[in-house]
């Protein structure tokens, strides 16, 4: 059974209760790491900077305490490289991830959306900015 590593528990005690429970059901069934929970103005800025974020200090909802928004990537992490043999099945796993989350979380009563379909209208191709990491609570 998948088990989160140390720093992926320091990233999960940052976030929202909701968030830690869905996290929590997620990685009983796929293999997840949790890259970011809360970030302070420095990290905010900087995910800004390197054109990670498409917002500064404090207006993401990562800037929440407790967060608001995580950013959760398959265990092993294989970043899609374009132009690689591996590229679509390493991007394949982030959708496959992002269907598993949506529907547990849906199971679970927690209204969320992803980097990776930011109008909900399961239509991917409409995306001006993909983040496959990312999701946040959409009620709070």
């Amino acid at each position: 059974m998948p088990r989160f590593g140390k720093t992926s528990r320091l990233h999960r005690s940052t976030l929202h209760p909701d968030l830690q429970q869905l996290v929590d059901e997620v990685v009983e069934s796929f293999d997840i790491t949790v890259l970011c929970g809360h970030r302070n103005e420095k990290d905010q800025n900087e995910a800004y900077d390197n054109k990670k974020s498409k917002v500064k200090w404090p207006d993401s909802m990562h800037n929440q305490n407790p967060s608001l928004a995580v950013d959760i990537a398959p265990y092993p992490i294989r970043w899609p490289q374009k132009g690689t043999k591996s590229y679509a099945k390493d991007l394949g796993r982030f959708y496959m991830l992002a269907g598993y989350i949506r529907a547990k979380a849906e199971d679970m009563g927690i209204d969320i959306r992803g980097g990776h379909d930011w109008d909900g209208d399961f239509d991917i191709m409409d995306q001006d900015f993909d983040d496959l990491v990312h999701w946040e609570l959409k009620s709070k």
